[in-house]
């Protein structure tokens, strides 16, 4: 799949987007991918439901050399419990809102994600997409100011930008998500709620599994699978929002259309991950509106494609994609955007 990019110059980036608005490209979508469908919704529940139980069924019953295949498969299927949990958050799953909150919670919890700090923190980054001074996800440090940092962030930002950046979302998830002291009003009370019914599920889960199987029991059943989920989490994530040629701007320069439409990235991976995530990897037409369901991704970015296809970046996943990535985009720079940490330190 041929990518599509916009130029390293920022100011050659035709201005004709910047004329636009997201509702703009929103009309153009065809209206039955905002319909929600009970069905297809359910199927994808059952499916997730039934997938982690057969990862787990794998885990117990098959001999020890086939462990790895069987975390690999269950981690990567309980990420979609988690697109579940998404879609949930963003109340695309069900029209009634308690239907999304209670389905989003159980969903998140195996996963120990508090649900409405993340809903809350997500939409966030919904909003300011690539705006480097208020976005939360994978946003870059620029030289001048990652030099000022102690020494220990520093080294934290380099193993999560290089070739350790599948622990980046664990950060993200524990530095993040438990504190609803940032928060005020309504959001800090559901934040408040979704951390201690988080906090309580570990607190009995936890004393029970290791009493029942051991704390290799643990590991095997819970610990290493999560840490697969987070593989696939932080991988995911970096991929739709790194790209050597995908700008970040600040606040005052910052334009939805640019943001949502050129500064995310579309990413095919293997079909059975495509099938086990739900198609979350479809970013683009989520970033548009994120009143499309997953299950209508697909057809939500044909339209785009079709529309507004000379915009879009789209990649084919491999090994030397994400090695370009983690070698490469670690700090940023206003005129040539991405730089290594090691071509600063020349």
């Amino acid at each position: 799949m041929t990518a599509t990019k916009i130029p390293s110059n920022p100011s050659l980036i035709s201005s004709e987007i910047t004329e636009l608005r997201l509702r703009d490209i929103v009309k153009t979508l065809p209206k039955e991918v905002f319909q929600q469908d009970r069905r297809k919704a359910w199927l994808q529940v059952t499916m997730s439901v039934i997938a982690v139980a057969v990862g787990y069924f794998a885990i117990a019953l098959l001999p020890w050399y086939f462990l790895p295949l069987s975390w690999f498969f269950t981690g990567t299927a309980l990420t979609g419990w988690f697109v579940i949990g998404h879609d949930c958050g963003h109340r695309s799953f069900a029209k009634r809102k308690w239907v999304n909150n209670w389905v989003g919670h159980l969903a998140f919890l195996p996963l120990l994600y508090p649900f409405h700090s993340w809903r809350i923190f997500h939409n966030q980054h919904h909003q300011h997409t690539n705006n480097i001074d208020i976005d939360n996800a994978w946003t870059p440090f620029k030289p001048e100011d990652y030099e000022t940092f102690p020494r220990p962030l520093q080294w934290g930002y380099q193993v999560t930008r290089g070739w350790f950046w599948w622990l980046a979302s664990i950060a993200h998830w524990f530095f993040i998500h438990f504190n609803w002291q940032q928060l005020k009003g309504k959001n800090r009370n559901q934040v408040k709620f979704s951390v201690l019914v988080t906090l309580m599920s570990v607190a009995i889960a936890f004393p029970i599994l290791i009493l029942a199987t051991g704390w290799w029991g643990f590991v095997k059943f819970w610990l290493i699978p999560w840490l697969v989920f987070h593989f696939w989490m932080s991988t995911f994530t970096l991929v739709h929002h790194t790209d050597p040629e995908i700008p970040f701007v600040p606040h005052t320069e910052w334009q939805d259309v640019k943001a949502q439409l050129e500064g995310t990235v579309h990413c095919e991976y293997p079909a059975w991950v495509e099938l086990l995530c739900h198609d979350i990897n479809v970013h683009i037409p989520h970033h548009i509106t994120t009143a499309i369901p997953s299950y209508n991704l697909r057809a939500a970015y044909k339209s785009i494609r079709e529309n507004w296809g000379q915009y879009c970046k789209e990649k084919q996943f491999s090994l030397q994609m994400l090695k370009e990535i983690v070698t490469h985009c670690h700090l940023y720079d206003d005129l040539e955007y991405y730089r290594a940490f090691q071509s600063d330190r020349k």
